[in-house]
């Protein structure tokens, strides 16, 4: 799949503000991404990758799938953004030199709102999870 350097045509977030660095898997359904946390992550406060970094990932996981699908199809990619996010549960705060995994399965969509549920996982270990409504920018 898409490492770092080519992940920013994905998704319309730019360095600093980028949560992912590689796109493990991406279909229809479901996306998955990897981020090893670094130092000077701007959501990294005590040497722990925080609350907003999290649920940023999992958004951008998200982002990310439907941008490659859309290029693997030669359609323009989309701009989202979080209309609300439900049921969050953070578990644990990764590291500094951990990497997390995230999953995101599109539950539903309806007109221009896609329902997510999103997990990440660090070494097989919950981390956080929630459902996110996002809304899609229509392309005009």
């Amino acid at each position: 799949m898409e490492r770092e350097e080519n992940i920013l045509a994905f998704i319309p977030q730019r360095p600093p503000f980028v949560m992912i660095e590689a796109l493990l898997f991406a279909d229809e359904k479901m996306s998955r991404s990897a981020l090893s946390i670094q130092e000077e992550n701007i959501f990294v406060k005590d040497g722990l990758l925080r609350e907003p970094g999290l649920v940023e990932n999992i958004a951008q996981t998200a982002a990310a799938g439907i941008g490659y699908i859309c290029g693997m199809g030669d359609k323009q990619v989309p701009l989202g953004y979080i209309g609300s996010i439900q049921n969050l549960e953070i578990h644990d705060l990764p590291a500094v030199n951990d990497s997390i995994e995230t999953e995101v399965i599109m539950e539903h969509q309806i007109f221009d709102v896609t329902v997510i549920s999103g997990r990440i996982y660090c070494k097989n270990k919950l981390m956080a999870q929630c459902n996110m409504k996002i809304f899609i920018k229509n392309q005009t």
